[in-house]
């Protein structure tokens, strides 16, 4: 799907963390919208996209000098306390247009000169690999995590048509490990997926978060449903998979391969 592209200048970057970010001093948000367009998204139900007159995965606006504003904002942020920060609560931080743009690479450039106290950067893009060098000099300050909903392709298809493949997350989670950057997968929300999903991503991460529409769309599911997706989990057969309980599933196949403390439940997996 193609987007159409906004230029902006924001007057601020930086958000207090609240709510389901609480743990966090603050969030950071490199665009507007998101290309990946995915089916599930909360954020579909949110002002920014609500009072938008285009289809949520049809827009992008792009952030102008956010750079400048960041080294500003994060200056000022420091001089008040510990500043910890989420990439990102509400757009992909590498989603296409960032290949050209480059807004979150000068987020990251930004962030190496002067250093949060801490970092977590939310994806779903091999693009990531790209920042692999900025990532190794903010060492321990720094989490990536990487969206894995599922094991099953055909499955990713479904739900998010224009996401990128399982296979290329996968590839990407793998040269993050052998580089030594601190990474996570998050199977956030919760598809369908096999019992072999465990095994396939015990050799690539040590942190897991597993998280569904319940938990994790900051309305106890009822923004999921808004949106109407039991129809495309009934369009598979797969109603089950929907249900509230259904994260147990994944929760206790992973918690049967991974080590004690490895895999965490919600909030917690995306805590600082």
């Amino acid at each position: 799907m193609k987007s159409e592209l906004l230029y902006k200048n924001p007057k601020t970057l930086l958000n207090k963390g609240t709510g389901f970010l609480a743990d966090y001093s603050h969030s950071l948000n490199p665009y507007t919208g998101c290309a990946f367009g995915c089916s599930y998204c909360y954020v579909r139900q949110m002002p920014v996209a609500a009072f938008r007159k285009q289809e949520w995965g049809t827009w992008v606006d792009i952030k102008q000098g956010a750079a400048d504003l960041l080294r500003k904002e994060l200056r000022r942020a420091k001089d008040k306390g510990k500043v910890t920060i989420f990439m990102s609560s509400s757009t992909d931080p590498y989603q296409p247009v960032e290949l050209k743009e480059k807004v979150t690479r000068s987020l990251l450039e930004v962030m190496v000169e002067d250093p949060p106290d801490f970092l977590f950067v939310q994806t779903r893009s091999p693009l990531v690999r790209r920042d692999i060098g900025l990532f190794l000099l903010l060492k321990d300050r720094v989490r990536v995590s990487m969206t894995v909903e599922t094991d099953q392709d055909d499955i990713r298809k479904h739900f998010t048509p224009d996401a990128p493949p399982i296979k290329a997350r996968l590839k990407t989670l793998q040269l993050l490990a052998d580089a030594g950057v601190p990474t996570q997968a998050t199977i956030a929300p919760i598809l369908p997926s096999s019992e072999a999903f465990p095994e396939l991503l015990l050799p690539l991460v040590n942190r897991v978060c597993v998280d569904d529409y319940y938990m994790g769309d900051g309305s106890g599911g009822k923004r999921t449903s808004r949106l109407g997706m039991r129809s495309l989990y009934e369009q598979q057969g797969l109603t089950e998979w929907y249900d509230p309980s259904a994260y147990l599933v994944v929760y206790d196949r992973f918690n049967r391969v991974f080590p004690k403390g490895q895999v965490l439940l919600s909030q917690k997996g995306f805590a600082p």
